[in-house]
């Protein structure tokens, strides 16, 4: 796949808002009192890229890894459960239209109900969604059994057999045989413009743009589609003249506009906005009936001769209702998805708080792609509570820009997070016993398979499980030696076990030492040479992943399928000095805050603290600050650690307590109670890291962030 970075999305998202304002003018048709030509061009023509781009768009980011037929695991899962659920509102949201215009009168008739629900759509533009369900099932099971080039073909010919019975159903109905197949055709769906014949080729071409077709330049891709679109519009243009359209859908041309069409949108670049999905969607949704209230207001008004016969009028008055509903339902979408994370975030700040920066957490993401091989995309390890940031809000960010594949170390880990809505495959790290084995089949969680006899617990449940395969390959620790390649075969032969990945983890990838370097290799080309084995025996090879963080950093080119990101995805290494290959702009996602409780001034010779270890050595001001060991930020920084207040550094004065802890602010000026204390961060131009503090503490970073008290500690997250 290659490998895009979210400025590349943005072009798609933008033309998504572009394409739902063309299907408004399909059902409105602008430009009927200036030229019937004219409207029929814009909207029987033109605006016909719409759809398919909505089918390509998903089929893109749907199947965005697959190489040689591979889908991530659940993915289309995802998919087709949101779709199915958002078809169903929308047949609940439109049921009193149906109503008033007597169409439940006809699905009394249950073939007609089926028909509508299956293929037509119960409103007319409704058929979308289903069409959107068989299409990506279509795909998905082609690319599963056939190379890219086949299935593309098969999908192609669907399309020839929906063009046959919509621009071009003039002709075929002069051939008996094929008159006969359309009238048949045509008693199970009033269209071919539908998710057996229209959807699957657009899917595909989206499919195939993420995988193995290549970037052609900007300039290809504007002389492709100006003349793709000319042609189009000649084809259109005599199919009308002709009179040989069933409908008005499916055109020879529209294929080469729309692969030239999204080609070209990889270069229009800027600020990603992620609402532009919703607001789109929604728009498509609802402009029927915003038409409807349109159309009844300007009645009711007198309004008609303005509203409604005029018709650019009309366009545009129906376009902005449907934005304006849109923007307002998506605002009341976010502000439902962001817990009240902020509120109580604001009632506990008056003691200790972590700060937690979205904008960080996407800007990190965005740099770890781009130094990612083409192909390899990330693996969000959010064990630990995230490494202590908050894992579902942490991981319902990164769901939202398009990660979908998570790494926990426990099945409860994995379950909170099912519980908190996260999409998408969860891998359980860790071991997870067989009194447990039913929680994963219940939460679709996938599970590392410890050995060979774990596999065997785990296939003995009966029930189809998702796995991932460890591969002991010099760390001893989980994971079925790399020299034991008869056990690991056996695993691909558990009837019950989905094996979707097969993995190792490289123990000393942090250092570049020659004789650490020389055991990482030696880790990597045994593990390659299990897989070479493994395809010797006729096993299919699933998603493979290698590098964790310093993997990335110091091993980019490995080609694997996922790279298990922890400790960089937040913007902190494991240690200070730490040399790397690979340099990167990271960006600290946590801050850890808290407040002056107290300032106090002590005479020379009084104690500070627990057992007396600090005696003040003149008179000194001391500020008292509310967090402690209890939160997590650590005891055996007693006297040697820093706080920041109001920019200046205060030396960390007596041992740390539970709940507090006191510093020497002897020189730091008009320090009050309620004055911000920064542990871990910035304030001004002073700053302290992640790095440094546990540097001070004789740890890593990751037992540093880990150890911050869930339960103690607010969380706030912002996106500054």
């Amino acid at each position: 796949m290659t490998n895009l970075s979210k400025k590349e999305y943005a072009g798609i998202n933008y033309f998504r808002l572009i394409a739902a304002f063309l299907v408004v003018a399909i059902h409105t048709s602008p430009l009927t009192e200036l030229s019937g030509t004219a409207d029929f061009a814009l909207t029987r023509i033109f605006g016909r890229v719409a759809v398919p781009f909505f089918f390509m768009a998903s089929g893109f980011f749907l199947f965005s890894k697959t190489e040689a037929g591979k889908l991530p695991p659940g993915k289309l899962a995802v998919f087709l459960k949101k779709t199915t659920v958002l078809y169903a509102i929308a047949i609940l949201l439109y049921l009193p239209l149906n109503i008033y215009a007597g169409k439940t009168e006809e699905w009394r008739y249950f073939p007609n109900l089926l028909k509508d629900i299956v293929f037509d759509g119960t409103v007319y533009h409704l058929w979308y969604l289903p069409a959107a369900i068989f299409g990506a099932c279509i795909v998905w099971l082609l690319l599963k059994k056939l190379k890219p080039g086949p299935a593309f073909i098969i999908s192609l010919l669907l399309y020839v057999i929906g063009l046959c019975g919509d621009s071009y159903y003039g002709i075929a109905e002069q051939i008996p045989f094929l008159k006969a197949f359309y009238q048949n055709l045509f008693l199970f769906s009033d269209y071919t413009r539908n998710g057996l014949f229209f959807a699957p080729v657009f899917f595909m071409l989206g499919a195939l743009l993420a995988g193995p077709i290549k970037r052609i330049p900007l300039k290809t891709c504007l002389i492709g589609l100006m003349l793709s679109f000319a042609l189009m519009l000649a084809e259109g243009l005599l199919l009308h003249g002709f009179n040989l359209q069933r409908h008005d859908s499916m055109y020879l041309m529209l294929l080469p506009c729309m692969f030239f069409l999204f080609q070209s949108l990889f270069f229009w670049q800027g600020k990603n906005l992620n609402d532009l999905r919703n607001l789109s969607l929604i728009i498509y949704l609802i402009h029927p009936a915003v038409i409807v209230v349109v159309r009844g207001l300007a009645k009711a008004a007198g309004l008609q001769g303005l509203l409604v016969h005029n018709s650019l009028l009309h366009f545009l008055t129906v376009a902005s209702g449907s934005l304006a509903a849109a923007i307002v339902l998506v605002m009341l979408l976010n502000a439902r998805r962001a817990p009240n994370a902020a509120d109580s975030g604001r009632r506990q700040k008056d003691r200790a708080w972590a700060e937690i920066n979205l904008s960080n957490l996407q800007h990190n993401v965005q740099v770890l792609k781009e130094a990612l091989p083409a192909g390899c995309e990330i693996m969000a390890v959010v064990k630990a509570n995230a490494y202590g940031h908050g894992a579902a809000q942490i991981s319902n960010c990164l769901n939202h820009i398009g990660i979908d594949t998570f790494a926990v170390a426990t099945i409860d880990e994995g379950i909170h997070l099912r519980r908190q809505g996260i999409k998408g495959e969860i891998l359980i790290l860790g071991y997870t016993p067989a009194a447990r084995i039913s929680g994963l089949y219940r939460y679709r969680l996938s599970q590392t398979i410890a050995d060979a006899e774990h596999a065997r617990e785990l296939n003995g449940f009966g029930k189809p499980i998702k796995v991932h395969v460890k591969v002991d390959t010099g760390m001893n620790r989980l994971g079925e030696s790399y020299q034991h390649t008869s056990e690991i075969a056996s695993i691909f032969d558990c009837n019950n076990l989905n094996v979707t990945g097969i993995f190792t983890h490289l123990c000393v990838s942090d250092k570049l030492e020659e004789s650490d370097a020389a055991f990482t290799d030696q880790q990597i080309r045994c593990f390659y040479e299990l897989l070479d084995e493994l395809k010797a025996r006729q096993i299919n090879i699933p998603d493979i992943h290698i590098q964790s963080s310093y993997g990335i950093l110091n091993y980019p080119r490995l080609q694997c399928e996922y790279a298990r990101i922890g400790i960089a995805l937040y913007g902190v290494l494991s240690t200070l000095d730490t040399n790397t290959k690979c340099s990167l702009a990271l960006r600290p996602v946590l801050a850890l805050k808290s407040k002056v409780a107290l300032v106090r001034t002590i005479a020379p010779g009084e104690s500070v603290g627990y057992g007396r270890s600090f005696i003040t050595p003149k008179e000194m001001q001391i500020a008292v600050i509310s967090i402690g060991y209890a939160d997590g930020f650590p005891r055996s920084l007693s006297t040697k650690g820093h706080v920041l207040i109001r920019g200046c550094r205060a030396p960390i004065i007596g041992r740390i307590c539970m709940d507090q802890l006191m510093a020497d602010v002897t020189k730091i000026p008009d320090v009050q109670r309620g004055d911000v204390v920064t542990l871990i961060g910035k304030d001004g131009s002073e700053e302290i890291t992640a790095e440094q503090v546990a540097a001070k503490e004789g740890t890593i970073t990751n037992e540093l962030l880990s150890r911050l008290n869930d339960s103690r500690l607010q969380r706030i997250f912002s996106n500054f």
